[in-house]
């Protein structure tokens, strides 16, 4: 069975949200067959930043990353996500 690297860009409902803060409740709250790879702090624009996840989930995952999706956009603070990269690993 492979895996596949997700990157999800998430951007907080509240410009003023700190990332870390939602970093650590997506770190604590991950489903069981999802790996967080690393993470980074984006730029957006006017002072917006987005939080960047590196995610690896099985190659058969049923639903692909619309479960990453869902389970992202029900973290307290999350506004929106949005899945910029898939690829085997």
């Amino acid at each position: 069975m492979g895996k596949v690297l997700v990157v999800a860009k998430v951007l907080p409902n509240d410009i003023n949200l700190n990332l870390e803060q939602i970093y650590q409740s997506v770190k604590n709250q991950l489903p069981q067959n999802v790996e967080l790879k690393g993470y980074k702090i984006e730029p957006v624009a006017f002072g917006l930043n987005a939080l960047k996840l590196y995610l690896a989930i099985p190659d058969n995952t049923e639903g692909g990353t619309s479960k990453i999706e869902e389970f992202l956009s029900q973290i307290n603070g999350v506004e929106q996500v949005e899945i910029e990269f898939v690829s085997l690993i």
